[in-house]
């Protein structure tokens, strides 16, 4: 028999971040019933200053944040020589944003969640990882 511990010690780690406490706390709990172990960031800065980003292998970030936007905190990321994938979260990108991802070679999964979209990219994301 498998302990809790054991679980969560084989799930892959997930790093969410967002500003809204309601999305970031249902995000949390989704990808937790999907398997993941999910690590919660409010803002991009706590994101930056926590000290375990080495061990996830998946990044979902919301792209409006008030203090950086999410598009910026992966450039950030990959200056810190980061190259983890992320996933970019919002509703209703716009052509210049979306050029932006596309350079960064980060997919964009627009709000409202429909489907299984994002957690399928996730599980795409982290066989690249």
């Amino acid at each position: 028999m498998t302990s809790q511990s054991q679980l969560s010690s084989q799930s892959p780690t997930i790093a969410v971040v967002d500003d809204d406490p309601a999305v970031r706390n249902s995000l949390k709990f989704s990808l937790e019933l999907e398997g993941f172990t999910v690590r919660a960031y409010r803002s991009a800065a706590e994101l930056l200053n926590a000290g375990e980003l080495g061990d996830c292998r998946c990044y979902v970030i919301d792209q409006r944040m008030p203090d950086m936007n999410g598009i910026d905190l992966i450039g950030r990321l990959r200056e810190r020589r980061i190259a983890t994938p992320a996933i970019l979260v919002i509703s209703q990108p716009n052509e210049i944003l979306s050029a932006r991802a596309a350079k960064a070679r980060v997919p964009i999964v627009e709000k409202p969640f429909l489907s299984n979209m994002l957690v399928d990219k996730i599980r795409e994301a982290c066989r690249q990882a």
